[in-house]
């Protein structure tokens, strides 16, 4: 049953954020959310729920056909909704959505995946509590700076290998999304895609990281004891069993894409800083030059690092484009049924789900911080995060400098929940479903969609309620 592969693909649920390194979907913002009846949203639940439960009830359908699914579910959207508007308006949706997010989105991802995934840590680590617990930490703090899907595709092969000889490992996987794939991508606009939205809108670079810190440190410590003591309660049940790899000195192989990865990172930031003041048009559809010279450079280094690394290297490390070929199949669909979700958040007190948006002001007109922390939270961890922050940043009035200033922990609020809540589900933020994939192609036996929730929801959900007292009460 190939469960990981399918459920790679999936990811592209929430790797929607990615894309939005370059803006919000532009052609939603169009589109008269105020008129739209919630039935809208069944595509968007569809593709969902079949992503959440063909594979568990029709696992070699689902892996044959995700791609026609996919489709189906797009075209439940896109047909109705070319009546409903025009053929026009709908082909320059498409258009909109393939140059403003697919091929950014594929290119970023992909030029992450690629770097990152010829990195190899050599050598026989053992996976002890000590070691596990290290390791979390580590790439807690790089995912801040290498974002988190470049921490997690460094960091899990020889996470995996580590402990390749333990029979109980979900554990390390399920708490590495949370840490690597999730909260360690707090402190910078690099680390997640809705904080780098932030970073466009008008917020300070480092404002993240000096409002950021205390939170991300109360969740990442909590966390790490928290897998540390278990981690130590089945390392002792499971006595000392045979190593599956010979001992050997530990090494760095494929040190070239360390300095690509910081490439990355810079055209990431040039795309963000510079404001050549003009842009093109094609078929009516805006392609800002920054953009277009930030996917170039991202090609090039993912180019350079297939040259430069030794294949030898990237086949021991179990590279393989199987993950990023099914979350570009799939990625089209979702992304556009999600759009007329975005659309009525986006239309307010004048949508279908103004209910939602009464619950983020209190009764004499201030905001609701606490409500701002859980509703960007739940909606980023079901739907995406980035259009989540987007929709919640412009409804607390969308002014970086306020929302710096006297409205600071309302901002705070919003990019906490649109960040730490990606850790609750499988489609919650780019990183998971891809570890997952990895972690099964390897031999764990990771836990279904739902699975998954059993773990995430007991464990991370009083963590954020902790949270919630501490900064938002």
């Amino acid at each position: 049953m190939h469960m990981g592969k399918i459920r790679a693909a999936a990811a592209g649920a929430a790797l929607v954020g990615y894309l939005c390194l370059l803006g919000a979907p532009a052609f939603a913002a169009d589109i008269d959310g105020a008129a739209l009846s919630l039935l809208w949203g069944l595509p968007f639940m569809g593709i969902l729920l079949s992503i959440a439960l063909m594979p568990l009830l029709v696992p070699d359908f689902w892996h044959h056909h995700y791609g026609k699914v996919a489709a189906f579910w797009a075209l439940a959207f896109l047909l109705p909704f070319a009546l409903y508007a025009d053929i026009a308006t709908a082909a320059t949706a498409v258009l909109s959505v393939a140059l403003h997010e697919y091929i950014p989105f594929v290119i970023l991802l992909g030029a992450l995946f690629t770097i990152a995934g010829g990195v190899r840590l050599v050598g026989n680590l053992h996976g002890s509590p000590s070691l596990n617990t290290g390791l979390l930490a580590a790439g807690t703090v790089l995912a801040s700076w290498m974002g988190t899907t470049g921490a997690a595709m460094l960091l899990i092969r020889p996470l995996i290998r580590a402990n390749d000889d333990r029979p109980h490992n979900v554990h390390v996987i399920v708490f590495f999304i949370f840490l690597v794939g999730n909260v360690g991508g707090a402190l910078t606009p690099l680390g997640d895609p809705p904080l780098f939205l932030g970073f466009l809108l008008g917020v300070r670079f480092f404002w993240t990281a000096e409002a950021m810190l205390l939170p991300m440190l109360l969740i990442s410590m909590i966390l790490l004891a928290m897998f540390y003591f278990l981690d130590l309660h089945y390392y002792n049940k499971e006595g000392r069993t045979p190593d599956k790899s010979p001992d050997s000195n530990i090494g760095l192989e494929g040190g070239i894409n360390i300095p690509l990865l910081g490439g990355v990172v810079a055209a990431v930031l040039m795309s963000g800083t510079w404001k050549p003041g003009f842009e093109w048009s094609l078929f009516g559809v805006s392609v800002a030059p920054q953009n277009v010279a930030r996917d170039v450079i991202l090609v090039g280094l993912a180019v350079a690092s297939m040259l430069l690394t030794r294949t030898e290297s990237r086949q021991a490390n179990g590279f393989s484009w199987e993950p990023i070929l099914e979350v570009a199949k799939l990625f089209a669909g979702i992304f556009l049924t999600i759009v007329p979700v975005i659309a009525i958040l986006r239309a307010g007190e004048q949508g279908q789900l103004a209910e939602i948006i009464r619950l983020v002001t209190q009764p004499d007109g201030s905001p609701h911080n606490a409500m701002y922390f859980w509703l960007t939270g739940i909606l980023s961890a079901f739907l995406d995060n980035a259009p989540t922050y987007l929709v919640f940043f412009n409804m607390a009035g969308g002014d970086a400098q306020r929302l710096m200033g006297p409205l600071a922990d309302t901002l705070l609020a919003i990019s906490a929940g649109a960040v730490f809540f990606g850790a609750l589900s499988y489609i919650g933020n780019a990183p998971n479903f891809m570890v997952k994939a990895i972690a099964e192609q390897s031999g764990i036996k990771m836990p279904s969609f739902f699975g998954y929730m059993a773990w995430s929801v007991p464990i991370l959900l009083p963590v954020f309620a902790l949270v919630t007292v501490f900064f938002f009460l």
